[in-house]
């Protein structure tokens, strides 16, 4: 109610001012009364008559003088008369004039307050708009992400050299799978800014997860582009860190890691980057840390449990059989391909060491920013890799799983049978 008394007390002062110089000016008029000027002019007249026939029975003016001072005589009341008349009409008209404003003033102050109150909502509205107000950061992190994608690419069409716009946009693009369209704005960075690394570096990591987090030929030209400018280039070394971890080679992801918290950079996450290194450089202690029968247990792990058994086919096994032995990654994805391919928890082990049960947790982490406690559902691969390399490639054996809520307790069975084209 407070707003509605603000509101009215507004439209108070206003009319208050609107209507102050009328009523001001409407006390300062003297009014006149005129009915003592008749009576003074009739008896003036009257006398006035007196004395002319005074005159005219004394003989002192003749028939023609007598009739010519009578008509004056009449002429001159009438003319007082009507003088009197006009003087009293004057007023009112004046009167009339002056108010005519102050009161069309007054209609279009109280018809635009209403139609301004129409067209932005009632009280009600109002006071419902105030209290959802704070509600706006609940939203879905997807729509928050898509609102400002919207947001930006209206600047970017607006102020085409803006930059910074491009580069935020390109960042979100990533965040929801868009990496061509990604790629896009980071290229129109480079042509507004000139060769930046952190911008090829930003390019690598859209190509990296568009090629299904593969190094290929353009996404090594778009890194070697970024560490040719600057070889501490965040954004390209925690890239190769990650690569790097995701294929046991723990030492080459530590040195990358460890380069971009040496070099001292801004906006970088330092803590997170220390925390990887020391679970890299426990892992690299202690290579079997991640076997399956430890993390069966997971005695230490807190948050999400998926127990997973892997297992191969017959048909699988028996081609395997005549090989060498192969790398096996088991792993989880999010379910939500605006977070990308990261793996939430992985696990490394050989084809020999099937059938196996291994559990998922947030100690088999990447990153501390994207773990299984972050999601709600996921998607599990067991893949053989047929070249050793990270990643689903032509050639190599699969099974998954998808949409698995990450609360799951039952086990859940995987069994090798496919072969990717």
């Amino acid at each position: 109610m407070e707003l509605i008394f603000i509101v009215i007390a507004f439209l108070l002062l206003i009319l208050a001012v609107v209507w102050a110089p009328f009523i001001k000016q409407q006390e300062s008029n003297i009014s006149i009364d005129d009915t003592q000027r008749d009576e003074t002019n009739v008896r003036l007249y009257h006398e006035h008559k007196a004395e002319i026939e005074k005159d005219f029975k004394q003989n002192n003016i003749d028939d023609e003088n007598y009739q010519y001072l009578l008509t004056e005589l009449d002429n001159t009341l009438l003319q007082d008369m009507e003088n009197q008349d006009l003087e009293r009409k004057t007023p009112q008209d004046t009167k009339a004039m002056g108010i005519a404003w102050p009161v069309g003033l007054s209609v279009f102050i109280l018809a635009f307050s209403f139609y301004l109150y129409g067209e932005i909502g009632t009280y009600e509205k109002l006071t419902t708009m105030t209290a959802q107000a704070p509600m706006q950061p609940s939203t879905n992190p997807e729509q928050q992400t898509i609102n400002e994608i919207k947001q930006l690419m209206a600047v970017t069409k607006t102020e085409p050299e803006n930059s910074d716009a491009w580069y935020r946009l390109g960042q979100s693009l990533v965040s929801v799978g868009e990496f061509d369209g990604a790629l896009k704005a980071y290229n129109q960075v480079l042509r507004i800014e000139g060769p930046q690394a952190d911008v090829f570096g930003a390019k690598a990591q859209a190509a990296y997860y568009k090629n299904e987090q593969k190094i290929d030929s353009r996404v090594q030209g778009f890194i070697d582009q970024a560490l040719t400018i600057d070889p501490n280039d965040p954004s390209t070394n925690i890239l190769l860190g990650m690569h790097n971890f995701i294929a046991t080679n723990y030492q080459v992801a530590i040195s990358h890691w460890q380069r971009v918290v040496d070099s001292d950079k801004q906006n970088v996450n330092k803590q997170a980057l220390i925390e990887v290194i020391d679970e890299a450089k426990a892992r690299l202690a202690n290579p079997n840390a991640i076997s399956a029968e430890e993390t069966k247990n997971g005695t230490t792990a807190v948050g999400p449990q998926l127990t997973v058994n892997v297992k191969l086919s017959d048909e699988i096994l028996e081609e395997l059989s005549q090989e060498n032995d192969k790398t096996v990654f088991i792993y989880a994805i999010s379910s939500d391909t605006s977070r990308g391919r990261m793996p939430l928890a992985a696990v490394k082990i050989l084809a020999s060491d099937l059938p196996i049960t291994v559990v998922l947790n947030d100690s088999l982490a990447m990153t501390p920013q994207a773990k299984l406690s972050d999601v709600e559902t996921v998607n599990i691969y067991a893949v053989v890799s047929a070249k050793g390399g990270a990643g689903i490639n032509s050639g190599d054996y699969k099974a998954e799983l998808n949409n698995v809520a990450v609360n799951t307790t039952e086990p859940l069975n995987l069994v090798v049978s496919s072969k990717v084209p």
